[in-house]
């Protein structure tokens, strides 16, 4: 959709042309080790930039769908393959997911924020397989507008989930959470506009980093409306 922009003070016969980045919304995913306190910030940030006037979805992978149910039986360990066949999973579940709900919500100008994406399939797939292959398998993907790695120690984390709940699920051993965060290390370099937050401050604190961060960057993105929608009309 194009826009027809007239501004008051430019001649009445020149106009500037904006393109759909003007209504589009954003996409933010949040990653970390279990037990990073993710899922707690996914949903204050949700709060808060409701509370500023933004439209805001939370949803997350594996999906509640047929091909993430597949997964979680996996990651429960109820049953049991190889995982070259997990990731393929986690792509088929990925790629409904974009197509089903965070394109459309994007599109609709909503703020979609995703408690995991495919950087999970990249740090803890990568322990197994080979990171390139994994890239390769999730390039076609969108790729998120900004991301957030919550870091926490692993052993911090395990003690986090055995407080919490009774069973382990497949990856949550601290030699492995080890390993997963390192490749998070690597992948918050290869991508960009990724935020690594320390995840042993407060609740509040973390929560306020974030906040201030996609505030900022919400206001980057909006920056081309400069307070024009008055005089906006759709051709």
């Amino acid at each position: 959709m194009i826009y027809i922009v007239h501004i008051p003070k430019i001649n009445k016969h020149q106009h500037i042309i904006l393109f759909d980045k003007m209504t589009k919304g954003m996409f933010i995913v949040f990653e970390g080790l279990d037990g990073s306190g993710s899922s707690t910030q996914v949903s204050l940030l949700q709060k808060a930039l409701r509370k500023a006037g933004y439209t805001a979805h939370i949803t997350k992978e594996p999906t509640n769908n047929l091909i993430g149910g597949l997964i979680r039986g996996q990651l429960t360990k109820d049953w049991k393959t190889g995982p070259e066949c997990l990731q393929l999973l986690f792509a088929a579940d990925r790629a409904h997911h974009l197509e089903r709900e965070i394109l459309p919500g994007v599109e609709k100008g909503c703020v979609v924020i995703s408690d995991r994406y495919y950087f999970s399939t990249m740090a803890f797939g990568g322990i197994d397989i080979d990171m390139d292959w994994l890239k390769k398998l999730n390039e076609k993907f969108k790729v998120p507008d900004l991301s957030f790695f919550i870091k926490v120690p692993a052993r911090e984390c395990v003690k986090r989930i055995s407080d919490s709940r009774f069973e382990f699920e497949l990856f949550e051993e601290e030699k492995k959470l080890e390993r997963v965060w390192k490749n998070y290390d690597i992948l918050a370099k290869d991508f960009d506009n990724v935020h690594v937050i320390d995840g042993t401050q407060s609740v509040e604190e973390v929560h306020e980093e974030i906040l201030a961060i996609t505030l900022d960057k919400l206001r980057v993105k909006g920056s081309m409306n400069m307070n024009l929608n008055a005089f906006v009309k759709k051709k």
